[in-house]
């Protein structure tokens, strides 16, 4: 039920079997503090069981409420969920064609690092940063592949 409900989402996701994979069941416990299943982490918060309204409200948190025209999580929780070093930011999952982050040329992969020379530690810093700079011309540093590159953006 949970992968149906992220896939129809366009939600990329890391399936693993707990019951198969000794060390996911362990990460699962570490994590949620629980057994069950499924468990699900969107942008640090855990979802154990299908509860969808608290996915849909995760979701739309991580996804629309940026208003950049991607999926972003915190670098830091996409980092250690998938074992990786990531500088601190807010980690581009998806990016929707025809948006900001599409016509900045942002990538699945990327990690927005600053916008208007202010640093971005994460979903929080990128939301609001957003809202206070609408309608101005900005320049978006995000990283890729281990070095931080520029964009100007107008928001």
């Amino acid at each position: 039920m949970a992968k149906e409900f992220l896939s129809r989402r366009g939600i990329k996701f890391v399936e693993r079997n707990v019951a198969a994979d000794h060390s996911a069941a362990n990460e699962m416990i570490r994590i949620s503090g629980q057994r069950g299943v499924p468990v699900i982490t969107i942008d640090g918060q855990v979802v154990v069981g299908f509860d969808r309204p608290r996915l849909e409200q995760l979701l739309a948190a991580a996804t629309e409420g940026a208003g950049l025209g991607a999926s972003v999580i915190a670098a830091a929780t996409y980092a250690r969920n998938h074992n990786l070093t990531l500088p601190e930011g807010a980690y581009v999952g998806a990016v929707k064609p025809g948006g900001l982050a599409g016509q900045a040329g942002l990538q699945v992969g990327d990690v927005i690092v600053g916008l208007a020379g202010r640093p971005v530690h994460g979903v929080e810093d990128l939301r609001s940063l957003l809202g206070s700079l609408r309608g101005q011309r900005v320049a978006l540093a995000y990283w890729r592949n281990g070095e931080t590159r520029s964009v100007d953006v107008s928001l």
